[in-house]
This record gives structure tokens, C-alpha cells and sequence, in this order.
């Protein structure tokens, strides 16, 4: 078995081989992330080596991008929608010309533990090689052991959640579920995300929140007809297998407004009159409400804050959001989420996933908030941070306060789906890694660092997103 990742301590490494065992072939949970649910409703064969494994990945695509590689050259689509016309094989090329731009990064990682352990593809990726791989795995593609449902089941999956918008038709979901694929129970469920039409700065809120009207019945021109609305989507979304919601906001702030002040926040909006306070203030406000439906509908509410969004405006003129453009800001969680905190935070109906992309209060808030408040888990580290450096780090700063069972276990966050399994693989082994040490140091009997690798690895997810 290979020792990536495992201590070069040979006592240490000993005890993390043991430890992984344990966790390798359980099942994979991954409660959040972003895979096209009509990846898996279609089941039709991925097109290409290059738009399945570097196009949708942004993590690839930005670095490309920093040494002046346009994402045109690479094939991610205009803010239309159209797909730039571009050869695979050249987009292939070009990954394996600059692939020493890699070096260190787990984007490296995953890619070179994707193309062995789903691929079998050991050679070395570089120029002189990147025929023979693309050609290899473009072969692969065309078998029926590659199609997506194929792999999904050799991966080990259990359960798939992706993410919707309230204005999604949820038709793929429906096609899942007719295929005994979805709904409650399913391995595949959606997650209720309404940040475009919760945030009053949301490219088209007006219009999306119309929309939203349209396909509910309820008059969304109201403050109190819009929140009904809401309601509605999240009843549909649990019909669909939804267990969770999940909040891109800004900042983690909270705060509770009066129904007439939020209605009239509400009405600026729709006017296109609302300021940027004003905005912040709604999110911040609907955070609370969201809270509130949480306790009534049973959703676990994910929040996600601390992302500059679109940060390179160049990049979203072009080619619109979820590229690579984002960047992480400096978050506060002690005051920002005391007004949520001090209405629901104690009531064990309440369950709330926090993330950060500000690893500095992984140990001066997030643990002790999670450590001090019953409604709140800490979610696995997240996008800049799910590194195998960054595990090692988050399970450091938290665990002495938080301890291992106020965290939520490992989501891997992706769109692109081939990386899933070898995501979990490394978390698995950061865990195993970090519980050999405390094992080797006198700090945790082997028996209990079995069970909690298991935990962490599998029973922890389902039990906090309620699967």
C-alpha cells in the first residue's frame, strides 16, 4: 500500500497504514459539492480527456490562467454560455506543457492520483507524453465501464448531493428518481441554494425573483408573498432528496430586521434602488429566516461566507462566475453571527455547517463557537484549503477545542467528478496521518482512533447532514 501522505516516522507511518485500512473501502458521502446532476440523469459517455478533466476544473484552469494562458485556449465557455471552440487534444497539450507550473500543488495530486486510480494511467504527464495519455484515456471513455453511473458505482458512492438554484426545474432529479437514482434515499439529492435570489446584488435578482414567483404561484412583488415562495421551493427540494441548504454569502453577518423593514428593503431591491448596505443587510437578514425555516423544515444550513466574488472582473465580463476569479477575504464569526446564535443557537432542532475560507479563525472562533454552541458543526476545510497541508492544519487548530465531533467530516466540493473518490482518499489519509500521531504520542488508544477514522470518514457526514 502506498504511503502518501503518512509520516516518514516509521512508528507513526506503521500505525496510519493500520489506521487507513480501516477507512479506504467505506463508503463515500459527499454531501456537498457541485457535480451536473445530468451528467448522471444523461449517463451518455464524457466527450473528451480535456472536457472532463480540465475544463470544469477551475482549480487547473486559474493557474493556467496566472502565467497569461487565456481561458479561451482552454475551453471554458463565454458568460453566453457557448463553448469556445477549441481542439481537446491542443487543450491537452498545453495542461501537459505547463504541468511543471503544478509542482507541489494539490491540484497535481489529484489530477495524478485520477489518472492512476481511475484511469490506470501511471506515465508521468508532461509534453513528451501527453499524446499517448490523451489517446489512452480518450480510449477509456469509450468503454461502457466509464460511462458516469459505471463509475459512480466503482467509486463507492453512496450519496451524491449537488447544488440547485430555487429556480432550477429539479427535471434531472426527477429523471434520477425515475430511475431509482433520486428522492429521498436516493444517492443522488439536490441542495437548496438561493443566493440568486437572496442577494439583492445578484446579476438579475429582480428578475430571478419574478421567475421565482412564476414558478410557485405565490406574488413574489410582496416581501411576504417572496417568503412563502422560498417555503414552497424548499418543500420541492426535500420532495427531490434535499437534506441541506447552502449560503454563499459574503460575510457570515446576521441580523434581525422587523417584516416592514425587510419588506421595504425588499421593495428597494426590486425598484433597483437598494444600496450596497442595503444588500448586506437583507442577506443578513434572510440568513435568520433561513435559520428559522431550518428549525421548522429540518434543512441543515450550510454557509459558505469569506469569497470576494468575481474579484477578477475581466475574467466575469468573459466568462461569468465560478471560473477561478474568486478570492478569499478576512471573515468574522464571533459578532457577526451573535444575532443567530443568540436566538436559535442552543435549540438542538437547529444544525448550521460553517466553512471558512479564513483558516487564521479556525482556532480563535470557528472552534470555540462549534466547541460553545449546540446548533454548530465546522465544515471540512473548503476550496483554497482542502490541501492535504491545509487538512493537517484545520485538524490541528480545531481539535484541541472543537474535538473531533463538533466537525462534519470531509466534502470534497467539486464539479469535476472523476476527482471524488481520490478527494476522499486524501482526506482519509491526512485523518489517518493525524490520528497516528496522537496514537504514537501516548494521546489516544489505537481502538479509539479506529473508530473515530471510521467517523470521520463516513458515520459523522451522514449524521450531521442528516442522510
Amino acid at each position: 500500500m502506498s504511503d502518501l501522505l503518512f509520516a516518514a516516522e516509521p512508528r507513526q507511518r506503521d500505525i496510519a497504514r493500520e489506521l487507513y485500512t480501516l477507512a479506504r473501502d467505506l463508503p463515500l458521502i459527499s454531501p456537498h459539492g457541485h457535480v451536473d446532476p445530468g451528467l448522471l440523469a444523461g449517463d451518455e459517455p464524457f466527450p473528451d480527456p480535456a472536457r472532463l478533466l480540465i475544463v470544469p476544473d477551475h482549480y487547473v484552469t486559474r493557474m493556467l490562467l496566472s502565467q497569461g494562458i487565456p481561458l479561451a485556449q482552454l475551453g471554458v465557455p463565454s458568460r453566453t454560455g457557448a463553448e469556445v471552440e477549441q481542439d481537446p487534444r491542443v487543450i491537452w497539450r498545453l495542461l501537459a506543457e505547463n504541468w511543471y507550473l503544478f509542482r507541489g500543488t494539490p491540484s497535481r495530486l489529484w489530477l495524478e492520483r485520477t489518472l492512476s486510480a481511475v484511469f490506470g494511467v501511471d506515465e508521468r504527464l508532461g509534453p513528451d507524453t501527453a499524446d499517448q495519455l490523451y489517446d489512452t484515456i480518450a480510449e477509456r471513455l469509450t468503454e461502457p465501464e466509464f460511462r458516469p453511473r459505471a463509475l459512480f458505482e466503482r467509486f463507492g458512492i453512496e450519496v451524491l448531493a449537488t447544488t440547485e438554484s430555487p429556480l432550477d426545474d429539479l427535471s434531472r432529479h426527477a429523471k434520477l428518481a425515475a430511475d431509482g437514482w433520486g428522492g429521498p434515499g436516493g444517492r443522488v439529492i439536490t441542495t437548496f441554494r438561493p443566493d440568486d435570489v437572496v442577494d439583492l446584488e445578484f446579476d438579475g435578482w429582480a428578475g430571478n425573483v419574478a421567475r421565482l414567483g412564476e414558478i410557485t404561484g405565490e406574488d413574489t412583488a410582496t416581501y411576504s408573498g417572496y417568503l412563502a415562495a422560498l417555503r414552497s421551493r424548499r418543500q420541492a427540494f426535500q420532495a427531490a432528496g434535499a437534506t441541506s441548504s447552502d449560503h454563499g454569502h459574503p460575510t457570515a453577518r446576521t441580523v434581525r430586521l422587523s417584516p416592514s423593514d425587510a419588506a421595504k428593503i425588499f421593495e428597494r431591491g426590486l425598484r433597483g434602488t437598494a444600496s450596497a448596505a442595503d444588500a448586506e443587510t437583507f442577506r443578513a437578514h434572510m440568513l435568520m429566516e433561513f435559520a428559522r425555516m431550518s428549525i421548522e423544515d429540518g434543512l441543515v444550513l450550510q454557509l459558505h461566507p469569506g469569497a470576494v466574488r468575481n474579484h477578477n472582473k475581466s475574467l466575469y465580463a468573459v466568462h461569468g462566475r465560478d471560473v477561478g476569479g474568486d478570492i478569499p477575504r478576512a471573515t468574522d464569526y464571533v459578532h457577526d453571527l451573535a444575532p443567530l446564535l443568540d436566538a436559535y443557537g442552543n435549540d438542538p432542532r437547529l444544525r448550521v455547517v460553517l466553512y471558512t475560507l479564513d483558516e487564521d479563525v479556525f482556532s480563535r472562533e470557528l472552534a470555540p463557537l462549534a466547541g460553545g454552541y449546540a446548533a454548530l458543526y465546522l465544515g471540512a476545510p473548503w476550496w483554497f484549503l482542502d490541501s492535504p497541508d491545509g487538512l493537517r492544519r484545520y485538524r490541528d487548530a480545531v481539535t484541541e477545542t472543537a474535538g473531533f465531533y463538533n466537525t462534519a467530516g470531509f466534502a470534497d466540493d467539486t464539479r469535476a467528478f472523476c476527482s471524488i473518490p481520490v478527494r476522499h482518499e486524501v482526506a482519509r489519509r491526512a485523518d489517518a496521518a493525524y490520528l497516528a500521531r496522537l496514537v504514537a504520542e501516548g494521546r489516544l488508544p489505537l481502538d479509539e482512533a479506529a473508530e473515530t477514522i471510521a467517523d470521520l470518514a463516513y458515520h459523522l457526514p451522514k449524521k450531521v447532514f442528516r442522510l
